[in-house]
């Protein structure tokens, strides 16, 4: 099992520390227009680059192992009973950290060549329960004696690697994001007989038999991006199949996405950050490769509402860090369609916040919890955030 059985364990102790903090209306620098190409929009990039070479050089620093391996420890400093390396998900963000940093700047191309080697310690050639390979969500032989497959887990990295044939052109990217494609497909609930039939399983362990919306409009938008790179219609299909469940039993009257839903029925109404950020990037996607624009509706609708709840509101640190880079990300990709600038300032005035408030300047780390310690999945988000906020807005389309 991973490290996060489930996302309600998430609302902990650092958790409810963070709900007290609020965010300032606008910090030092970051009030500025949107991305526009004049001198001051430079100078922001230029100190967000800056300070995701800070994040992540600080992530390699305490979370690198030393035995060539190129994965990382799951938390700084180590607990008793810790494994060697971190679970999956949290290094997916390590390595999708290096990829957003690769994207500005190419010093970063051999850290990112590091990561890559090491997310393959987690693929399980032999496939898991539905016979299709996948990342495992812990590292295989000779590191570990890999676990459970993770739907989720693999549609971030299938994400990832779409993001990288976008910016590259690298064919081994997307060879791989159309194998994580067909596993995800094979999770999809085929009993009639099951309380509101059909989604996709969040994960394969026996333990758990939800249908999430993390599970299912991640793997709409790998769909989409599948569609729109290759034209075949059957990605569209499934991308709308992924879509409409998700939105007939998972999206609140308010139109806010809850958590998941389980065999018998019952929802949990748990509202996260990243639930509400993907359906905005799908909604795009999904103008994109239709022009319909009731989809760019919508995702405006999503993105309002979820600004509301979450900047206006004031519940933004009550979220995790990893939750809000994904949140933020998809927005970045409506405003890409937009043009609007409020989402790029809301996303830079957080991680100004997180800067100043939550980095110790001695090590460099972020710290969330009320124990002081740091997750790695912590700080690759943190360094995520800045790394694309140092992007030009014509990156901006290939966010997720």
């Amino acid at each position: 099992m991973r490290r996060y059985p489930s996302r309600r364990a998430l609302v902990g102790s650092g958790l409810t520390a963070m709900a007290a903090a609020t965010m300032t209306t606008a910090s030092t620098g970051n009030a500025a227009a949107a991305d526009s190409g004049n001198a001051e929009e430079s100078e922001h990039r230029s100190r967000a680059l800056s300070r995701a070479r800070a994040a992540y050089s600080a992530l390699e620093r305490h979370f690198g192992t030393t035995d060539g391996s190129g994965l990382v420890r799951e938390q700084y400093p180590a607990a008793s009973g810790d494994k060697p390396y971190s679970y999956e998900w949290p290094f997916s963000q390590v390595h999708i950290a290096a990829l957003d940093l690769a994207a500005v700047d190419k010093a970063y191309e051999s850290e990112l060549t590091v990561r890559a080697k090491a997310q393959e310690h987690y693929w399980n050639a032999g496939g898991g329960t539905t016979g299709l390979p996948g990342y495992d969500s812990y590292p295989r032989a000779p590191y570990g004696t890999g676990g459970d497959m993770f739907y989720d887990d693999n549609e971030w990295v299938g994400l990832a690697k779409v993001q990288r044939h976008l910016q590259t052109g690298d064919p081994a990217a997307l060879a791989r994001a159309k194998e994580i494609f067909e596993l995800v497909r094979s999770g999809w609930d085929t009993d009639t007989t099951h309380a509101a039939p059909g989604g996709v399983f969040w994960t394969q362990a026996t333990w758990s038999h939800d249908r999430n919306t993390v599970s299912n409009m991640p793997g709409a938008q790998l769909a989409l991006r599948l569609h729109l790179i290759t034209g075949e219609s059957g990605y569209l299909d499934w991308a709308r199949r992924f879509y409409d469940w998700t939105n007939t039993h998972l999206q609140s009257p308010g139109g806010l996405y809850w958590d998941h839903l389980d065999l018998q029925g019952t929802i949990e109404k748990t509202v996260w950050s990243y639930n509400q950020g993907v359906p905005v990037g799908v909604n795009v996607l999904l103008h994109r490769a239709t022009r319909e624009r009731v989809y760019l509706r919508r995702a405006e609708r999503i993105a309002e509402a979820a600004y509301a709840y979450y900047v206006t509101q004031g519940r933004l640190f009550s979220q995790p860090v990893f939750f809000n880079s994904i949140f933020f990300k998809n927005l970045l990709l409506l405003e890409s369609v937009s043009g609007d600038g409020r989402y790029r300032r809301a996303m830079a005035d957080y991680a100004d916040q997180v800067w100043s408030t939550m980095r110790d300047p001695s090590t460099g780390l972020v710290h969330f919890n009320s124990s002081g310690g740091t997750e790695a999945i912590q700080q690759a988000a943190f360094a995520q955030l800045y790394a694309v906020l140092a992007w030009p807005r014509d990156l901006w389309p290939t966010l997720y």
